[in-house]
């Protein structure tokens, strides 16, 4: 151990006593520091090899830093991608979970009679839609809010409360369409429910009102002021405000127009006033004027459904058409439906049977086949027919409606009797053979119509029946002469006594004036087809014959005589096909002529289907209606009598002067 030098004691100064220490050197007695604990052997200081010291905290502190700093590194990264690199994609995102876009249903243009008389409008309405992201769990806190929210509001659209529910949980979508065209009470009544404890917040605190995703968007509703008037012809529209029958489906794409959209900023499925909106505007469809006069509409239909209820008859149509023209003043049906109220229609009232149903006419036809024969010139009003009480051809004896002596008319009276033993043996001179008489006929059934489409274009219309000639059984050569075998709608057979009326020129039937636009032009429909049927002369003499039916008192059409008016006219009782059954079951009874005679307006035609109480013959039946149509359209028409006397064509022959 080296040698140290003694420590140095510091000498009091003079005066002072020396304060006492102990062997250590210490201090001792009053004002001494108090004595250190005594170290543990080994913590601090130098000592033995072995001893724990204290560790130094510099380096924890350090490696705290460094992961601090890379912690904040990263989220400054990810803040320079959000804010720098994908600013513009988030901020797209952000934009499209902030506005929302709807569609602005454009405003449904309006059909009106040839007067403008509006027949279907629309009125202001709401579509009920909803935001099915507003109905999710994460968004309103209650677990079944779609089906909550679906039971308050089925009662009030009158909808399923699962269809509705299966709406609210449409996914990845923001839009749904709930119901359409509802009125303005509709839409009080679900923000009356809204407001009640049904509709409130359910039991999880921040729970929402289930239905503060619905939402009501300016709509139209389609309306038909005068019910069920002319509704054969409209048709209608479906939930979603689209054309489903008639023309309403037939001219959709001028009626509906061109919808736009809207894109505004939402709060809660609510518009921000103040943030703006931009708007595609909705442009409206065009307005429709029809051929139909209303007021012809209305005084047919009446007396064919008073005619239908009391015959106790399955079905009955009415057709009144301009002969000038072409243009449909009238088609009528019984039993007809309201297409405000669609629920309460059936099947068979539905639709515009007037052109869907096809029915064998009966002797109505036979105008055609008589008109053949004059413009073959094979006879002439005066040709004597003599006419047995049965007649045998192929492998059928046939009759007339009644038993009979032999009777000897002239072809006049063959029409006027309305005798299809007379025009089986007139049509035979078609040809020289049957297979030769056949086909004439048939050329001159396809001319005047029959067989083919109207030229309508209406949903559902039926063509009708005609085989070619070279098809037709042994039975049809005789019997599509007086018009069974073959098949028409009534549009059809009307617009055969209208060719006549019209000089024998067929004018295609029209339904359409024209349209007018959003801009207020008004555009003419096309001019309809012309065609040639038979010459002038032979008209002429037609319609002098079909005086005969009405006004000669051996005539079947004597009913439809109206004083001052000179009437041609033809009545038809024909086999009815059961559309049930395919087989011959009851009849079908018709009236068809134009006044007046000399000077052609107006043609009407009417159809009973299937007349079981009272008369079953045309004249009985239809014969009325006919009458009753006629003089109203007359009137309406304001046409005047023409004061010239009928031709007065002989009926019968003397025998014995042949």
């Amino acid at each position: 151990m080296t040698d140290r030098e003694p420590p140095h004691r510091r000498v009091p100064p003079p005066g002072r006593p020396a304060r006492p220490r102990d062997p250590g050197g210490r201090r001792t007695g009053p004002g001494a520091r108090p004595a250190r604990r005594p170290r543990p052997a080994g913590v601090g200081g130098p000592g033995p090899a072995g001893t724990i010291r204290l560790g130094s905290p510099r380096p924890r502190l350090r490696m705290i830093s460094v992961a601090m700093t890379l912690v904040m590194l990263v989220f400054v990264g990810r803040l320079f991608q959000v804010q720098g690199v994908d600013a513009s994609a988030y901020a797209a995102k952000a934009e499209r979970n902030r506005y929302t876009s709807q569609p602005l249903t454009a405003e449904r243009g309006a059909i009106s009679d040839r007067n403008g008389v509006e027949l279907a409008i629309s009125v202001d309405a709401y579509d009920i839609t909803a935001d099915p992201t507003m109905f999710t769990r994460k968004f309103t806190k209650i677990p079944d809010a779609p089906e909550r929210a679906a039971k308050l509001l089925a009662p009030i659209l009158g909808a399923d409360a699962g269809a509705l529910a299966d709406k609210l949980r449409t996914p990845r979508t923001r839009y749904v369409l709930l119901a359409t065209g509802q009125t303005p009470q509709v839409w009080k009544r679900i923000e009356n429910v809204r407001n009640t404890p049904a509709a409130e917040a359910g039991s999880e605190p921040g729970a929402a009102n289930v239905l503060d995703g619905v939402v009501k968007q300016p709509s139209s509703k389609r309306v038909y002021p005068n019910g069920d008037l002319a509704a054969g012809i409209l048709g209608w529209v479906n939930s979603e405000g689209k054309g489903a029958g008639g023309l309403e489906l037939k001219l959709n794409g001028e009626l509906a127009g061109k919808d736009g959209r809207i894109t505004y900023a939402q709060s809660n499925g609510r518009q921000v006033p103040t943030a703006g909106a931009s708007e595609t505007p909705a442009v409206p469809g065009s307005d429709v004027q029809l051929t139909i006069d209303r007021d012809i509409q209305w005084a047919a239909q009446r007396a064919i459904t008073e005619q239908v209820k009391k015959s106790k008859a399955d079905r009955g149509y009415v057709i009144v058409q301009d002969t000038r023209t072409g243009q449909i003043l009238a088609m009528a049906n019984a039993p007809g439906f309201d297409p405000n109220d669609l629920s309460r229609a059936t099947a068979a009232s539905l639709g515009n049977a007037a052109l869907q149903d096809a029915y064998e006419p009966g002797s109505t036809a036979k105008l055609m086949s008589i008109a053949a024969v004059l413009e073959e010139n094979v006879a002439t009003p005066g040709t004597h027919v003599t006419v047995p009480n049965r007649l045998h051809r192929g492998d059928r004896l046939f009759a007339d409606d009644i038993d009979h002596p032999t009777w000897y008319l002239t072809l006049n009276g063959v029409l006027a009797k309305s005798s299809n033993i007379g025009t089986i043996l007139a049509t035979g001179q078609l040809g020289s053979t049957q297979l030769q008489a056949d086909k004439v006929l048939y050329s001159f059934l396809r001319k005047f119509g029959i067989g083919r489409p109207t030229g309508l274009g209406f949903p559902g219309e039926t063509a009708g029946i005609l085989a070619p000639p070279d098809k037709w059984s042994l039975s049809q050569q005789f019997t599509i002469p007086f018009g069974q075998g073959v098949s028409v709608n009534a549009l059809q057979a009307a617009s055969v006594y209208s060719t006549i009326a019209n000089g024998g020129v067929r004018i295609e039937p029209t339904l359409v004036r024209g349209t007018r636009g959003p801009d207020g032009h008004f555009t003419r429909a096309p001019a309809p087809e012309r065609t040639r049927v038979v010459g002038a002369g032979t008209a002429k003499t037609l319609s002098q014959m079909l005086e005969s039916v009405v006004d000669d008192q051996e005539g079947t059409g004597t009913v439809a005589y109206i004083p001052g008016y000179r009437v041609a006219g033809k009545t038809a009782t024909a086999n009815r096909v059961d559309p049930e059954t395919g087989r011959y079951h009851g009849y079908t009874s018709s009236f068809a002529g134009f006044a007046p005679a000399d000077k052609p307006r107006v043609t009407v035609y009417c159809v009973l289907q299937n007349p079981t109480k009272g008369s079953y013959f045309g004249g009985p039946t239809c014969g009325p209606v006919f009458k009753q149509v006629m003089e109203f359209s007359l009137k309406t028409l304001q046409v005047p009598p023409t004061g010239s006397k009928p031709a007065k064509l002989p009926v019968t022959f003397d025998p014995a002067r042949d």
